[in-house]
């Protein structure tokens, strides 16, 4: 089976999340574009959020920003979309391809593009787009997972993640999962490959040993055993971090 879109992903139970997790990695993600361009700069700028789901995030993220559009390939999390936040005035959703951006050369201040590489069927075709929409000078929050993880975060089974792909797939139909395992992930070198083009950011570890400055103390309690060792682990062996958190700068000229 070739890998295409994984559409009607939001009706699928890898695809549902709480609300309260959503609005929680919202305001980490408005924290981290905030600590970057500056609060000020920010509400004035325009964002895309490619992979938009059904628009939670969007909708916490919309206040920072003059203008915030959320994307995705799902009709029926854009319909959800619209009907839950379509009152909000400086949000709007459309349905679109992330491989295939409708918006013009360098037309975009900022682009969110938080774990959706490995949903989509050509990640390179994607940052290449997310590359060509920006202005020079404009960002890409980038949030990506790592093939290198014990817990495979989609549908959380062992070590899913890092098994060849004909394996993967027995893998979750045997699980009763999924009948195919559309996700790809990438080690923390096949991530740096894939964002060459852009000037990276890395708030990977300042988030971890600053967690209540970027509103991301609900996952790491400063002084606690966790937050100790996640510290050490992002500090010695960042290869081995579960998820990444960058800021892809588009080079000026």
């Amino acid at each position: 089976m070739a890998r295409g879109y994984q559409y009607e992903y939001s009706k699928l139970p890898a695809g549902l999340y709480d609300q309260q997790g959503r609005e929680r990695k919202a305001q980490t993600m408005r924290a981290i574009l905030a600590h970057h361009f500056g609060a000020a700069r920010l509400a004035e700028l325009d964002a895309v959020d490619v992979g938009s789901s059904s628009g939670y995030i969007d909708s916490v993220l919309a206040p920072a920003f003059r203008s915030l559009t959320g994307l995705d390939i799902d009709s029926g999390a854009i319909a959800q979309a619209e009907a839950s936040f379509g009152h909000i005035p400086n949000l709007r959703f459309e349905q679109g391809d992330a491989m295939q951006l409708r918006f013009a050369d360098a037309s975009v201040d900022v682009v969110i593009c938080s774990h959706v590489y490995e949903h989509v069927p050509d990640a390179r075709r994607m940052m290449a787009e997310i590359l060509r929409v920006l202005k020079p000078g404009g960002a890409c929050f980038f949030a990506a997972g790592n093939r290198l993880c014990v817990d495979e975060p989609h549908h959380h089974l062992p070590f899913l993640s890092v098994l060849p792909r004909p394996l993967g797939h027995l893998y979750v139909r045997l699980a009763g999962k999924a009948s195919y395992y559309y996700e790809k992930h990438l080690s923390y070198w096949g991530l740096r490959h894939l964002v060459r083009a852009f000037e990276l950011v890395d708030y990977t570890r300042l988030v971890i040993a600053t967690p209540e400055q970027f509103a991301a103390d609900y996952m790491l309690t400063p002084g606690s055993r966790k937050h100790r060792i996640a510290n050490l682990v992002a500090r010695w062996a960042v290869w081995l971090v579960p998820s990444y958190l960058w800021v892809l700068r588009k080079p000026q000229g």
